[in-house]
């Protein structure tokens, strides 16, 4: 696992200070040796407090360093009991076994930790958790659950910075972004992803044939299968916890979007549609 992040100047210097929704406050679920974040909104007229989901992450950690590593003991603890080399949560699922972010997701979402093991067994629901981004916190999505809410992210070649990048990250999950993708198409696209990993409490997501795409400085007549596998594998032992996979066209439906108003909307769509 990536444990140092890439500087050669400092991106996040005086990133600016993020402060607390009014008439309200974090505060922690504690069940079965797990600390499982809400927001806890105070009502008027004598109401109880209304508890939320809370997707905001820990507070107040150098970004230099990333985020407390939450997860690792529990994916550690796996190891040693033996595997298979399969380490996904529908592989344990499907084997019976509850882990401990199945649990983590039951506590936030009120549901019976069984329930929601069956859910991923079945294929009905994912828990999109990369053992290579131990900092995030364990979220689940199917239909049987919560709606859930990505935000996009990423630089261009016209602007933006690794900073600005960790800014927006910081933002999203402030307020309330349940998975944030990365789509950065300019430069430096694995250092920037570097740093948006190892700060986000959430599941983060990507296009990799945008970085196929700068690996071949920008020509998507030199991109090939073995480049996108291995950037696919890259980004997988990077941490990222799912992608976006353009489909593939067929060679003779291209010239019908010649015509097209918008010609072909996707950038990975039309990207493959060079390639």
């Amino acid at each position: 696992m990536s444990t140092k992040l890439p500087v050669v100047t400092d991106p996040v210097a005086n990133l600016p200070v993020i402060t607390d929704f009014p008439a309200s406050q974090k505060v922690f679920i504690e069940e079965g040796g797990l600390s499982v974040p809400v927001r806890r909104i105070s009502l008027s007229g004598g109401e109880a407090p209304l508890d939320v989901y809370d997707t905001s992450g820990p507070q107040g950690h150098d970004p230099h360093k990333g985020l407390p590593k939450l997860r690792k003991p529990w994916i550690d603890a796996r190891f040693k009991d033996g595997d298979d080399g399969n380490r996904s949560q529908m592989h344990y699922a499907r084997r019976g076994i509850i882990t401990q972010e199945m649990k983590f997701v039951a506590i936030r979402e009120n549901m019976p930790a069984e329930f929601v093991r069956d859910e991923i067994a079945r294929g009905r629901a994912i828990l999109p958790a990369n053992i290579n981004h131990p900092e995030s916190e364990p979220m689940i999505i199917g239909s049987k659950f919560l709606v859930k809410i990505n935000a996009n992210i990423g630089n261009s070649a016209v602007t933006s910075t690794i900073g600005e990048e960790v800014d927006k990250l910081r933002w999203s999950v402030k307020w309330g972004a349940d998975t944030v993708m990365d789509l950065s198409t300019g430069k430096n696209i694995h250092d920037t992803r570097e740093w948006i990993i190892r700060n986000s409490p959430v599941p983060i997501g990507t296009v990799p044939i945008y970085q196929c795409l700068e690996k071949v400085d920008g020509d998507p007549e030199k991109l090939n299968i073995d480049l996108f596998i291995e950037t696919l594998i890259e980004q997988a032992e990077q941490g990222v916890d799912y992608f976006t996979i353009h489909a593939g066209v067929r060679m003779a439906y291209i010239p019908l979007t010649a015509n097209r108003m918008t010609g072909i909307v996707s950038r990975g769509g039309s990207i493959m549609a060079k390639w």
